[in-house]
C-alpha cells in the first residue's frame, strides 16, 4: 500500500523545476527593524540610526539587517496557495529543516515592501512517512531590479 507521503512525493515530482506561486506584499518598517536589532543584538548604525545612515551610509536611509529579510521567508511564503493542494494530504507536521545556500544580492531599505516567490527545486522521500522538500525563495523588492533575498530552503513534511 502506497503511504501519504509517498502519494504526495509523486505530486511533488510532477511539477519539480516549475514556479509554485509568488506572495503578498510585506512592509519592513523601522520598528520591526528595531526589533531585530534588540533580538540579535546587532545594532550597527545602518539598521537602526536614521540620522547616522542618511549622512554615511551608501542607502541614505536605515536598511533591514539581511538576516532579518531571511527570517521573514516563512512568512512571506505563507500567502502562497499550495500549486497542488493534494500533495498535503495528511500532512500533520511541517519542519524547517534549514538551508543550503543563502543570498543578499540587494539592500531593503525602511518602509519598503518585499514578497516571496517560490520553485520547487526538488522533493526526495526521507522515510516512508516523510518527504523532504527544496525550494528556491526569491525574496523580492516592490520596485527594486534585483532581489533581496535569494535562498534554498529545506523543509521536512510529515505524513500521518
Amino acid at each position: 500500500m502506497t503511504s501519504k507521503a509517498e502519494a504526495a512525493l509523486a505530486i511533488f515530482k510532477s511539477y519539480e523545476g516549475e514556479e509554485e506561486g509568488v506572495g503578498e506584499w510585506f512592509q519592513i518598517d523601522q520598528a520591526r527593524i528595531n526589533l531585530f536589532a534588540d533580538a540579535t543584538m546587532d545594532h550597527q548604525f545602518i539598521h537602526i540610526d536614521p540620522v547616522k545612515s542618511a549622512q554615511l551610509s551608501p542607502y541614505k536611509v536605515t536598511i533591514a539587517h539581511g538576516f532579518l529579510t531571511l527570517s521573514l521567508i516563512v512568512h512571506l511564503g505563507a500567502s502562497i496557495a499550495p500549486k497542488k493542494p493534494a500533495a498535503l494530504d495528511g500532512i500533520y507536521m511541517g519542519v524547517n529543516y534549514g538551508l543550503d545556500k543563502v543570498r543578499f544580492p540587494a539592500p531593503v531599505p525602511v518602509d519598503s515592501f518585499v514578497r516571496a516567490r517560490h520553485t520547487l527545486m526538488s522533493a526526495e522521500l526521507k522515510n516512508p512517512n516523510t518527504i523532504q522538500v527544496k525550494r528556491q525563495v526569491t525574496v523580492e523588492l516592490q520596485g527594486g531590479d534585483k532581489p533581496v533575498c535569494i535562498a534554498e530552503s529545506l523543509t521536512r513534511l510529515m505524513y500521518g
